[in-house]
């Protein structure tokens, strides 16, 4: 009998590969999904956060991708190892135990051979299946629940049956083949070969069971592995933002200071790396801008200082000048016809010149933060036909309001908002001129104290606000009341309560209506600025383009508003909401201690 041998070669069928589960794949696309979503999931969120999971994506995708290849080559290393030595077992027990076995054996004789195939190391089920001597198959097993040609996959034993031409390159006609397949959730390993010569089949079958346990024990380790490190990577970048962030809370904290008036803020600076460079250019910033903000606030003071000397070292010349105008003015009829134009025209300029000195005082009182609130009872309806009788105003002004309501106010600086507003309104607008006396219920501190805008309501091209757009009924009303200033610094305010009797919250609104053209869409949102005119080709006018920018400080000292606006039928509006108790914004520690000595009444009574 010729020595019968197999070959060497193999093939893998993958179908029913269940040797441990490959989850690695899996894992990939699930952390490229989790890569695709925190830009924007994670767009709202703080840096903090930002960096964590930033941090801890990297890391898990590191880790998952090292656990993912380790997993991977452990698998294979393992079942290739474990597949070998299987194979190499049976192929050398099938050799050694078919040899003595005759052409056409016995169905015992084959019994025999696969029970001394079965026990050996490996610890497999061994098929033999041959034909004896009457030419019946012989199929023997030594599992019958487990192993029994049914069971061989039919890709297998095609394969096994397969008779290969012999050349040179193919020395044996039949092979060793293999593959690995799932029988009720446990993986088996199922080899089979011909003996060359016309010997018996031979199939195995060997569980891999305990490799998968290796290789979940594995997985689990892996798995372990990585949520440590994805903690871990969690806290070092909880570290790190924590080392960045520090820097960065300081820059914004110190930004508000700034931000807020604190021009010597300034940061500690500390290492040379980029933060480092940022905190220097702040510093440097807030230098220059703390430079910069105490120039132009010398310059600004100097400016206030240089209007207040000018204004009161002219009081004294305007009184003796005015004083002799007077005198010329009541003489006018017992002088030379030919100089009565001119006496006339000294004592209206003296005039004029009075009330712009009264208009620049009352403004350094505004910038200088001086002016203080006297308040009373006022009866807004008698205050209002009070501040149009004093002007002889009653022939063009209709008053609309009712008696008996009564707001806490400085009356004097009422008056002087009334008498801009009613004279700029018949000086610009057309007649008549309509006075509407109202009040609102309560309504919260807005934007009145940040100062008012002018706002139109739709209207008509013409020029209330005529050649002297920023209020020439200061004239009108000889704007001699002082006024506290919000801009210039500011009212001191006292917490002082309205006490029994006084007038209730609320807002107090007033409007004041033309039937002129109205205000110029160009000339609206600068009504109230200081010295605006309306018309450059006419700079100068009757007005001192002062009126209606202290009216709007007095509205302001009071915690009130003034807009301006165009109606859509036509003519101007201007409206004024003043709260009906003043009481909380005026100075309550400081009675009138001769503030308001200084403060003349409006020179237009």
């Amino acid at each position: 009998m010729s020595r019968r041998s197999t070959g060497g070669a193999t093939t893998e069928d993958g179908a029913g590969d269940g040797a441990g589960g490959a989850g690695a794949p899996p894992a990939g696309r699930g952390v490229l999904r989790m890569l695709g979503r925190p830009s924007g999931l994670l767009r709202w969120t703080s840096l903090r956060l930002r960096l964590v999971v930033v941090f801890a994506l990297v890391a898990l995708t590191a880790a998952v991708s090292a656990s993912g290849i380790a997993y991977w080559l452990n698998r294979n290393t393992v079942l290739d190892r474990t597949q070998n030595a299987v194979l190499k077992d049976f192929r050398k027990a099938l050799e050694d135990n078919t040899r003595s076995l005759p052409l056409h054996p016995r169905c015992a004789e084959l019994q025999d051979a696969a029970r001394q195939m079965a026990a050996g190391p490996q610890n497999y089920a061994v098929l033999l299946i041959g034909v004896d001597r009457e030419g019946k198959d012989c199929a023997a097993t030594t599992d019958k629940d487990l192993l029994t040609l049914k069971n061989v996959p039919v890709q297998l034993r095609s394969a096994v049956n397969e008779v290969r031409p012999v050349d040179e390159s193919n020395r044996y006609a039949h092979h060793l083949y293999w593959q690995r397949k799932q029988v009720e959730d446990t993986p088996y390993l199922v080899a089979g070969a011909k003996v060359i010569g016309g010997g018996p089949t031979g199939y195995m079958m060997k569980s891999l069971a305990a490799e998968r346990q290796d290789l979940t024990s594995l997985a689990w380790s892996l798995g372990i592995a990585t949520a440590l490190a994805l903690v871990g990577s969690a806290l070092l970048a909880q570290a790190a933002a924590t080392t960045v962030l520090r820097p960065v809370q300081r820059l914004g904290h110190a930004a508000r200071q700034l931000g807020e008036g604190r021009l010597d803020t300034r940061l500690r600076v500390t290492g040379t790396d980029e933060l480092a460079d940022l905190s220097r250019t702040f510093n440097r910033t807030a230098e220059r801008l703390e430079h910069r903000v105490e120039e132009l606030s010398g310059r600004e003071a100097a400016s206030r200082r240089f209007v207040a000397d000018m204004s009161h070292e002219l009081r004294t010349p305007l009184t003796a000048i005015t004083a002799v105008s007077e005198v010329l003015e009541e003489e006018a009829d017992s002088l030379d016809p030919m100089i009565a134009p001119a006496v006339q025209l000294v004592v209206s300029e003296t005039r004029r010149l009075n009330d712009l000195v009264e208009n620049l005082m009352e403004v350094t009182r505004f910038d200088a933060g001086t002016a203080r609130l006297v308040l009373d009872d006022v009866d807004v309806a008698d205050q209002v036909t009070a501040c149009i009788d004093a002007r002889a105003w009653l022939d063009a002004v209709e008053l609309d309001a009712d008696r008996g309501i009564v707001a806490r106010l400085d009356p004097r600086r009422l008056d002087v908002i009334l008498a801009n507003l009613i004279g700029n309104a018949l000086k610009h607008g057309g007649s008549p001129v309509r006075v509407s006396v109202s009040t609102e219920g309560p309504a919260s501190d807005g934007g009145g104290r940040t100062g008012s805008t002018a706002v139109s309501a739709g209207g008509g091209p013409g020029g209330a606000g005529g050649s002297d757009g920023s209020g020439g009924a200061a004239e009108a009303d000889a704007a001699g009341g002082p006024a506290a200033g919000v801009e210039g610094g500011g009212t001191e305010r006292s917490g002082r309560a309205s006490g029994e009797g006084r007038p209730g919250s609320g807002k107090l609104v007033i409007r004041v209506r033309d039937h002129g053209p109205g205000i110029p869409e160009e000339v609206l949102p600068h009504v109230f600025d200081r010295f605006y005119k309306a018309s450059a080709s006419r700079p100068r006018s009757e007005g001192s383009g002062l009126g209606l920018s202290i009216a709007l400080e007095n509205a302001h000292i009071h915690g009130g508003e003034i807009t301006a606006a165009n109606l859509p039928e036509g003519g101007a509006v201007f409206t004024l909401r003043l709260p009906m108790d003043a009481s909380p914004l005026a100075d309550g520690d400081r009675q009138n201690d001769g503030t308001a000595d200084d403060e003349d009444t409006e020179g237009g009574r």
